[in-house]
């Protein structure tokens, strides 16, 4: 499979993430450009054969740290080491830009994503009831380089 990774458009988040069946109200383009606003931003997309199947969207933060808001891959792409090269690809970008830490929110119910963080080293710093229900937020942290 031949996969192009580049930074990518609000355009092929937006159809990305339409396609995304645990997101149970897909984002806005108004959202995403209103989180971004005035913040340094990195919006990284793979494409397979010209068409968007993944992206990893993140911006920064306070304190030299930067937030890895949002990410997905289409069903039928999973598997396959597309999150994790993504994750890679962010970190890299961070590191390169001064960033000494990322932060990222997750949720029990994205097993993958938490056991993809874990095996990078993100420590969990915070876990929040999300409603009185049995699924919670869980806070992560990973130092990049000295602050």
């Amino acid at each position: 499979m031949n996969l192009e990774y580049k930074v990518g458009s609000i355009d092929d988040l937006l159809a990305i993430e339409n396609q995304i069946p645990e997101f149970a109200t897909p984002r806005k383009g108004e959202e995403v450009v209103d989180k971004l606003r005035d913040k340094q931003h990195l919006l990284l997309v793979v494409y397979a054969q010209g068409k968007p199947v993944g992206y990893k969207l993140g911006h920064e933060l306070p304190n030299n740290e930067f937030y890895s808001w949002l990410g997905a891959v289409i069903p039928e792409y999973r598997g396959k080491g597309i999150a994790k090269q993504l994750l890679v690809m962010q970190e890299t970008w961070c590191k390169a830009q001064g960033y000494s830490a990322i932060r990222v929110k997750s949720r029990n119910l994205f097993k993958n994503m938490l056991l993809m963080l874990i095996s990078r080293d993100y420590q969990i710093v915070k876990c929040e009831q999300i409603n009185g229900s049995s699924d919670c937020k869980i806070h992560f942290y990973k130092q990049l380089q000295k602050a």
